[in-house]
């Protein structure tokens, strides 16, 4: 179990050996709301970025739907996992996408250089050390720019909370069965969801970064949240 584990430890556990079918599971499990949340995301890019840096990418989902709707734009994916990264890569020179380059490493490690007009990231913050992620995200992004994550969330309402209870235990029954390379992340997700607390540890570091507008927005009864903040802009001053 997850208890004794460090994030990054937990996330070698739970997905080592599964990049190969992670496309299919992520919009299988999330009964296709994964599609949804991601463009909820893309609603909320700055017009006309120059510059957007997609941490802990993946297999690129997110990363090249960017790409291809910002084709002036380079998009850059910071990954932990090379065999995700690999697919990511394989998926951009298929689809002929350039406007894409790839990093490999832990998104709280990896400072890129150049301002961007906007940071994302999906699935990242539960598995995130924030105060180190946060901090760097606020060198990355050019003044006035954009930091949006997205995970999942434990919902608050108890009668809500016992059905995501009860579809997570048939998933784990059956998807077991389909996906044996996901078993640990079916029967161990769900606690692990229950004890996170990313939601309001990314609100304090935020603020402690001293992001400005910061917001959180609650998606699918409760199951899901996006929380975005804007690094200030400098003062205007006059002659």
């Amino acid at each position: 179990m997850t208890g004794n584990l460090s994030k990054l430890e937990v996330v070698n556990r739970f997905f080592s050996g599964t990049g190969f079918s992670y496309d299919r599971v992520v919009s299988a499990c999330t009964c296709g709301f994964d599609g949804y949340w991601k463009r909820r995301i893309m609603a909320k890019i700055p017009p006309r970025p120059v510059r957007i840096l997609d941490q802990a990418c993946g297999t690129g989902i997110l990363t090249l739907a960017l790409a291809s709707r910002f084709p002036d734009c380079l998009v850059t994916g910071v990954e932990l996992r090379d065999e995700y990264l690999a697919i990511a890569r394989e998926k951009a020179r298929s689809a002929g996408i350039r406007n894409v380059r790839f990093v490999l490493g832990r998104a709280e490690d990896v400072v890129v250089e150049g301002e961007h007009d906007c940071i994302t990231s999906s699935y990242l913050a539960k598995y995130a050390e924030l105060g180190p992620l946060t901090a760097n995200a606020l060198k990355m992004l050019r003044p006035g720019g954009l930091i949006i994550m997205h995970d999942f969330t434990y919902p608050a309402n108890p009668a809500l909370a016992a059905l995501w209870r009860g579809y997570f235990h048939v998933m784990s029954m059956m998807g077991r069965r389909v996906y044996p390379e996901w078993r640990t992340v079916f029967d161990e997700l769900p606690q692990f969801l229950q004890q996170t607390g990313w939601l309001t540890e990314a609100l304090a570091s935020l603020e402690e970064q001293a992001f400005c507008d910061i917001t959180r927005e609650s998606l699918t009864f409760g199951t899901a949240a996006i929380v975005t903040a804007r690094k200030p802009e400098p003062p205007y001053r006059t002659s």
